[in-house]
């Protein structure tokens, strides 16, 4: 980017009014960072920091009033200052340096200059600093050549990698995030320093970890990232089920898939088709059972029977060690897994009206990323495989509409109520209800009956019959 772009950039009302304010405290100030940074790579930023060699909160609080900006968040605890403007976040800090204990990532934090400030920085594409002093307004100060890593897309530390991950664990998993969100390549150096430093990541909470995992599955193919986790020792530590996935057995020459490379697939093929993060979640768990249900039969060659059962089990414990929440996401997860095998079953089989209906009935409203799901699902290096499956695949797709348009059968609740029954035949809750209910949903979901009220209530009339019930008098 040209020097005339820049002063496009920083030719505006907030950068100058900040350059004013330096000015009159007779301090110096400088945007760094991620804006720089996306500034050269040609990406918009809603996040501005901005460093200055003095109080942040201050400058902060100064730029504001001139801006006629009222609000503005003090964080006395970290020296920071930000506030907000035309829906760009402003943050200030003073310059500091840093020191670390053996046992913590949290620093102790002092005063600094900007040179200690930018040595701080985890790779030298963040540490790119533009002044916005009078004196030297737009100047870059790239100490590191993070410019020239910029155009080489290569990932590096300021300062000995060792140091820099040993310092800050999470440091290794933003590599391996900024390599999978930006398609850089991490330095040799620097990834051999990750290897070493691997066990480092076991001081980091499980919170942070999982911050970075999602911005790894968020980007745009997130197989780069889990395979650089794959290839660092860090996979194996922060998420163990999905390291188990990994490698082939052979038992008298049959041989299964490698599931760990089948999952990636399925999580690239996903993330071609949908930016929803759970969806992405339930494609990389879809298969995470398999290695505890693989079994091998002379007969049939390799199975995983009730993978899809157990995986959906396995589900809450997994969101509960990665501090995932363990609300209604974790229960649309734990659904996409157990059902995922449903559609794939569809186009094996010519599928019946009952068997697409029974499928809508548990898929409610998800029915559509299951779809999706199960689409991502269908790998094979038989290219010819493949087309027969989409083919077959899109005639369940196909059937699916027609049937629901039919039935509606989505989110349907059968049309005679437990209440109903129990005022129809004069009886309190009891188990005939629930029979005479059930009889009542899979007469429907079999096509036995139409899906309304007047088949319904015959059909239980019918069913209370043959158990001996009678009409209550009215």
């Amino acid at each position: 980017m040209n020097s005339e772009k820049i002063k496009e950039i920083f030719d505006n009302e907030v950068f100058k009014t900040i350059s004013d304010c330096a000015s009159e405290l007779n301090i110096s100030a400088f945007v760094i960072g991620g804006f720089v940074r996306d500034l050269f790579l040609g990406k918009n930023s809603k996040d501005v920091d901005i460093v200055v060699l003095g109080s942040g909160i201050e400058m902060a609080k100064k730029a504001a009033s001139k801006l006629g900006i009222r609000k503005v968040t003090v964080f006395k605890t970290f020296g920071t200052a930000m506030f907000v403007h035309n829906e760009i976040e402003y943050e200030f800090v003073g310059a500091r340096k840093e020191s670390y204990s053996q046992n913590s990532r949290k620093p102790v934090v002092e005063l600094g200059s900007l040179e200690d400030d930018q040595n701080r920085r985890d790779f030298t594409i963040n540490a790119l600093a533009v002044s916005i002093n009078r004196q030297n307004y737009y100047s870059l100060v790239d100490p590191f050549d993070g410019i020239i890593d910029l155009q080489n897309k290569i990932l590096r530390t300021p300062l000995n990698p060792d140091v820099t991950y040993s310092d800050d664990p999470l440091r290794m998993m933003r590599a391996i995030r900024f390599a999978a969100q930006l398609n850089f390549k991490i330095e040799e150096v620097s990834f051999e320093a990750i290897v070493r430093n691997k066990e480092r990541i076991k001081i980091i909470s499980a919170e942070r970890i999982t911050t970075e995992l999602n911005k790894i599955i968020l980007s745009k193919k997130p197989s780069i990232g889990f395979k650089l986790l794959l290839q660092s020792g860090l996979l194996e530590i922060i998420f163990p089920e999905m390291y188990s996935l990994l490698g082939v057995d052979e038992i008298e020459g049959k041989r299964h898939k490698d599931n760990f490379f089948h999952t990636l697939q399925v999580l690239d093929n996903i993330a071609k088709n949908t930016d929803d993060l759970w969806l992405r979640w339930a494609a990389i768990l879809h298969d995470i059972a398999k290695p505890i249900t693989k079994k091998y039969y002379p007969e049939t060659g390799w199975t995983f029977h009730g993978h899809e059962d157990r995986g959906a089990r396995m589900v809450p414990e997994i969101f509960k060690q990665l501090k995932l929440p363990l609300d209604h996401k974790m229960k649309y997860v734990q659904k996409l897994v157990a059902l995922h095998l449903r559609p794939i079953a569809l186009t094996k089989e010519i599928a019946t009206d009952s068997a697409i209906r029974r499928l809508l009935y548990d898929a409610g409203d998800d029915i559509d990323d299951l779809m999706i799901l199960c689409g991502a699902d269908i790998t094979s290096k038989n290219e010819a495989k493949v087309k027969q499956y989409l083919q077959n695949y899109e005639t369940v797709k196909e059937k699916l509409i027609a049937v629901e348009a039919k039935d509606k059968i989505r989110n349907w609740q059968p049309p005679i109520s437990g209440e109903l029954i129990m005022q129809t035949f004069g009886i309190k809750p009891s188990p005939e209800v629930g029979l005479i209910k059930n009889a009542i949903r899979e007469a429907i979901l079999e096509g036995e009956i139409l899906n309304n009220y007047h088949e319904a209530f015959g059909f239980m009339l019918k069913k209370a019959a043959e158990l001996g019930l009678i009409v209550a008098a009215t």
